[in-house]
């Protein structure tokens, strides 16, 4: 099983957005830290969610089961419900892409155990920072 690890930093709510990946399997690690545009928290958890599982799926590696795991309570319920009222769009997103994928399973963490990907996100969020 390949462990997922997303998070989202964001300065101002909204406000300028990263987003942080860390993927752990096969003997393998992949590290991503990608600046986002200016959103709210949630919408940069969302897409912290979404920007790893389309990483797993460049890989190849649609195949496995991915335990994609997030300190973000209201993505792990969304994606239980495949619903969410406010974030319908992103929410969509992210199961079209999970629908590629043999069975992804949404776990929610305290940001301890995310800490890399917090890192990462930190990163991208001081990037997207200076880029705006």
């Amino acid at each position: 099983m390949l462990k997922l690890y997303t998070d989202a930093a964001t300065k101002g709510n909204p406000g300028p957005s990263g987003a942080g990946i860390l993927i752990v399997g096969h003997g393998d690690t992949v590290e991503l830290s990608t600046p986002l545009a200016v959103m709210t928290n949630h919408q940069a958890e969302f897409q912290a969610a979404a920007l790893g599982l389309q990483a797993v799926i460049d890989r190849g590696w649609q195949h496995e089961q991915v335990a994609l795991i997030t300190d973000s309570q209201i993505v792990v319920d969304a994606l239980d419900k495949r619903y969410a009222k406010h974030f319908a769009a992103e929410v969509a997103r992210i199961m079209a892409l999970a629908d590629q994928i043999t069975l992804v399973i949404p776990t929610w963490q305290n940001d301890h155990v995310n800490r890399r990907a917090h890192e990462l996100a930190q990163t991208a969020l001081h990037r997207a920072e200076a880029a705006s």
